[in-house]
């Protein structure tokens, strides 16, 4: 009873006006959803949330993907890619406006282009970012395997400013529980892709997302995903307990886990995972890493950044010893000199 309005996932161009009836004394409990397979427009001014050094580009809005425990499709409607050259262009504004870093977004960017050009058109995407000035990262986030193809890899480990990182959720290893998620992948292709991944570009990282408890999970399927971390020693990882999410077809699913048992496997794979980035980090020592300064240590010769292997709130950092003074939001050559769990140390 407290909520004043319900606005649809498209209406936000709309918001000011929907406001100032509220405002003007407008009944509680309005209701404007709209057409949630609605194209956006692009002439609304882009205004910067995150600190000027990076900047999100969201590349496309919706999802086609209808994974059993999702509800985002019903949210956020069919998958519709934005114009290439409507991108660059802002892409071309944050970069005037000082960004360096692009995190390429959306509810699945390996999809972009189907719909306008009838083919997979991330790589071209790239190429093309890859040629704004000022523009120093580009970062990949939401990769779904299924449709990483050679083009997009090579794209990855050929263009200088695409950062050897990519965000590739994966959401388990047995095929079983893979086909009840209604995911488009095996145990198999995420095995090839990882494999062509790490071939083309030896020094990437590849972030992915696990989730454990699904409906009707056995202990040997669990087993079997556990055995699959081991084995592929992913350099980031998020663990995830199932959510019953309303409306979505796994909340019908018989064999729903005891929440206990769900925090129990997430706990464990949590701390395989964290003896692999260990490992990871401590490998590390001695090298030299470029690191995006974003801020410094009160009182203390400290300034933290992220290398290229990291991304904004959901990876590591990297701790910058130094005598001298670095600017927030430029790119320097950092030694690394120690290493935590998740972390680097360095020196510059």
């Amino acid at each position: 009873p407290e909520i004043d309005g319900f606005v649809g996932t498209t209406q936000f161009e709309n918001i000011l006006e929907i406001l100032q009836s509220l405002m003007s004394g407008a009944e509680r409990g309005l209701v404007q959803i709209g057409d949630i397979d609605k194209t956006l427009r692009e002439d609304v001014p882009r205004i910067l949330m995150t600190p000027s050094h990076f900047g999100y580009l969201k590349i496309s809005e919706g999802c086609d993907n209808r994974c059993t425990y999702c509800i985002i499709p019903k949210l956020r409607g069919r998958y519709r890619s934005r114009e290439m050259n409507v991108i660059v262009e802002e892409a071309k504004i944050l970069a005037k406006q000082g960004v360096k870093e692009l995190i390429l977004i959306a509810q699945d960017t390996t999809r972009y282009g189907i719909d306008l050009y009838d083919d997979y058109e991330l790589y071209k995407l790239l190429e093309a970012l890859n040629d704004v000035e000022g523009i120093e990262w580009i970062r990949l986030q939401y990769c779904y395997p299924d449709v990483i193809d050679d083009r997009l890899i090579k794209a990855i480990a050929t263009l200088p400013k695409v950062v050897k990182y990519i965000d590739m959720p994966i959401q388990h290893a047995s095929d079983a529980v893979l086909k009840r998620m209604n995911r488009r992948t095996s145990q198999a292709q995420i095995r090839e892709v990882v494999e062509k991944l790490r071939a083309a570009c030896p020094d990437i990282a590849i972030r992915t997302t696990i989730i454990v408890g699904f409906p009707g999970e056995t202990e040997e399927e669990y087993n079997e995903l556990v055995e699959f971390v081991k084995e592929m020693q992913f350099e980031k990882l998020g663990v995830f307990a199932y959510s019953l999410e309303e409306d979505t077809a796994a909340a019908q699913m018989d064999g729903h886990l005891e929440e206990d048992v769900k925090e129990s496997r997430k706990n464990q794979l949590l701390g395989i995972q964290q003896g692999i980035s260990e490992s990871i980090c401590y490998a590390k020592v001695g090298s030299t890493v470029k690191v995006l300064i974003e801020e410094v240590v009160p009182d203390e010769p400290i300034y933290i950044g992220r290398s290229e292997h990291d991304a904004p709130e959901i990876d590591g950092v990297v701790y910058v010893h130094t005598d001298k003074e670095l600017t927030i939001g430029s790119i320097y050559e950092v030694t690394v000199t120690d290493a935590l769990e998740y972390d680097l140390i360095g020196a510059y």
